[in-house]
C-alpha cells in the first residue's frame, strides 16, 4: 500500500506502508532446570490422560465416551443425557474461576505449563531438536544448501510431526466414536466421511499450530493474552527481571573469573542474551512484563544457570510481584499478600460451585423423566363424559442395568390412568411413552375450567426403590 508524500527535489515521492510485517522464525534454545522439569511433567501428565483415557474400559464399554448419535455421554460410572447439560455448565464455570484464581495468584500458569498449545509446541520442538539439533545447529542447517543431510533431517522431522498430528486427531475422534471400533475402521480403510474429516482436521490443526504457528497463536489468536492484565494486580506473581540488581549490564570481559570481585559499576546481568534465546515467544523479559510472556519461566532456568557459573546469587530473573520488586519484600511477605480480597472471592466462588456440583452428582437420581403435553389435543371428552388429557413421558435410564418403572398420577381427586402403565428399559435406554389421564365427570364438576396442577409419580422397582416426581397440569375444557 502506498501513500503520497511531499515531493522532493527530484519530483514526486511515495511512502510504502506495509500492512503486514514478516517475522523471522523463532528458534528457542533448549533449557534444563527446575521449571523446565515441571513443564515436562505437565506435558507427560496431560498427554497420558488425553491419549490413554479413550483406551480405558469401564465394564463393557469405554470409560469416557461422548456418543452424540445416541445422545449418551459416559464418564466412568455416570451416564448423562442432554438434559444433564447443567453439569457441563458447572464444569465450564469451575474452569473459568480456576483460571481467574490461578491468574490472580501467579499469572499465566495455565499458558506456561498446561495449555494444549504450549504442550504440543514443547513436543514438536523436542522432535525438531532430535532431528536438527539445538538452536545454533538449526540455524546453521537452515542456511546450508539442500543436500542429503538436510533432506533426511527435515523429512524425518516432518514425518514424525505428521504422525503425531494424525494420532492426536485419531485420539480426539476416539472420544466420540468407540476407539476400538475406530481403530478397526482405520485398519480396514472403512472410516466414515465425518470421522475422516475430523481426524484430518484436528490432526492438521495440531500440526500447523504446534509445528509452524507456535508463538503466533499465543500472540495473535489467543484472547487470554489480551485480557490477562485485567486479572493482574501488583501482588500477582509474574516472571520478573530485577533491574536494581542487574543494571547496569556488563560483558564477561569486564568481570573477573568465577568468585572474583568485579567492578562496582557493573550489575549482575552479563548481557549474554540467553534469556531471549530460550523464550518461546522471542521477547526480552528485561524490558518488563509484556503481553507475549506466557509465564513458562524458561528465562528463569537459563539465568539461574548463568548465575551459578558466575558465582552470583540466583534469582536475577524470578517469580516476583511488582510490590515485591519495588519494596524488596522477602518470600514470606509476598506469600502473605496472596490472601487478598479478589483471591478470597475467587476461592469462595470456586469452592461453592465445586461443592454444589459434587452434591448434585451424589444426590442425582438414577433415572430422569421429561413430561410433554400432547399439543394436538389438550383436553377432550370421551366415554360417558370423562375428561381425558394425553401426555408423552420420556423415561431415561441412567444406569447400566435393566430397570422396571411404574407411572402414576396424583394431586387431583379422581385421576385415573386409562391403562396400567409400566415401563421396562434396558441399560442406558430412553423411551417415549404415551399416557392418557382421565377424570370422571362428577370430579370434574367440582373444579373450574382451565389448567389444574398435578404431579406425575414415577417409581423404580427393585431392591433400592427410587421415586421421581414431575410437575404438570390437567386441563378441563370450558
Amino acid at each position: 500500500m502506498t501513500a503520497p508524500a511531499a515531493p522532493g527535489p527530484g519530483g514526486d515521492a511515495t511512502h510504502v506502508i506495509r500492512l503486514y510485517r514478516s517475522e523471522d522464525k523463532i528458534h528457542p534454545r533448549s533449557v534444563d532446570g527446575f521449571y523446565a522439569r515441571w513443564r515436562w511433567a505437565f506435558v507427560a501428565l496431560t498427554q497420558i490422560v488425553f491419549y490413554g483415557l479413550p483406551w480405558l474400559n469401564w465394564g463393557e464399554r469405554q470409560a469416557v465416551l461422548f456418543d452424540l448419535g445416541a445422545r449418551r455421554f459416559y464418564v466412568f460410572g455416570l451416564v448423562l443425557y442432554p438434559q444433564d447439560f447443567v453439569y457441563l455448565t458447572a464444569l465450564l464455570m469451575i474452569s473459568a474461576y480456576g483460571l481467574f484464581l490461578f491468574t490472580a495468584v501467579a499469572g499465566r500458569l495455565w499458558c506456561g505449563y498446561a495449555c494444549p498449545q504450549t504442550v504440543y509446541t514443547e513436543i514438536f520442538m523436542r522432535v525438531e531438536h532430535w532431528f536438527e539439533g539445538d538452536r545454533n545447529a538449526r540455524l546453521r542447517l537452515d542456511k546450508t544448501p539442500w543436500g542429503w543431510n538436510k533432506l533426511w533431517r527435515k523429512s524425518g522431522k516432518q514425518a514424525v510431526w505428521i504422525a503425531l498430528g494424525l494420532w492426536t486427531g485419531f485420539t480426539f475422534v476416539g472420544y466420540f466414536t468407540p476407539i476400538h471400533t475406530l481403530a478397526a475402521e482405520v485398519a480396514g480403510l472403512a472410516l466414515g466421511p465425518w470421522e475422516t474429516f475430523w481426524v484430518l482436521f484436528y490432526g492438521f490443526a495440531t500440526y500447523g499450530n504446534a509445528g509452524y504457528m507456535r508463538e503466533q497463536v499465543c500472540k495473535y489468536m489467543c484472547p487470554y493474552a489480551r485480557f490477562q492484565s485485567a486479572m493482574f494486580d501488583r501482588d500477582t506473581l509474574i516472571v520478573s527481571y530485577d533491574p536494581d540488581r542487574g543494571e547496569p549490564r556488563g560483558k564477561n570481559a569486564l568481570r573477573g573469573k568465577k568468585g572474583e570481585a568485579r567492578a562496582d559499576a557493573i550489575g549482575d546481568c552479563i548481557d549474554c542474551g540467553l534469556c531471549v534465546q530460550v523464550c518461546p515467544t522471542g521477547i526480552d523479559i528485561r524490558n518488563g512484563l509484556q503481553y507475549e510472556c506466557i509465564g513458562c519461566a524458561a528465562c528463569i532456568d537459563v539465568c539461574n544457570g548463568v548465575m551459578d557459573k558466575m558465582g552470583t546469587e540466583r534469582g536475577l530473573i524470578r517469580y516476583d510481584t511488582e510490590n515485591g520488586l519495588e519494596q524488596r519484600l522477602n518470600p514470606a511477605q509476598r506469600w502473605r499478600r496472596v490472601l487478598r480480597p479478589r483471591v478470597l472471592i475467587y476461592t469462595t466462588v470456586l469452592l461453592v460451585i465445586c461443592t454444589a456440583l459434587l452434591w448434585s452428582l451424589a444426590s442425582r437420581h438414577s433415572f430422569r423423566v421429561d413430561v410433554v403435553r400432547d399439543r394436538a389435543s389438550l383436553a377432550r371428552i370421551v366415554d360417558d363424559g370423562w375428561i381425558e388429557n394425553v401426555y408423552r413421558l420420556q423415561v431415561m435410564n441412567a444406569t447400566e442395568s435393566p430397570q422396571h418403572y411404574r407411572i402414576e398420577a396424583e394431586g387431583l381427586t379422581g385421576l385415573v390412568l386409562s391403562q396400567a402403565t409400566t415401563v421396562d428399559l434396558g441399560p442406558a435406554e430412553a423411551r417415549w411413552v404415551a399416557v392418557a389421564l382421565r377424570m370422571p365427570p362428577e370430579a370434574a364438576q367440582s373444579l373450574k375450567a382451565g389448567a389444574h396442577p398435578m404431579h406425575w409419580r414415577i417409581s423404580r422397582d427393585g431392591p433400592s426403590p427410587e421415586v421421581v416426581v414431575e410437575k404438570s397440569t390437567f386441563v378441563l375444557p370450558r
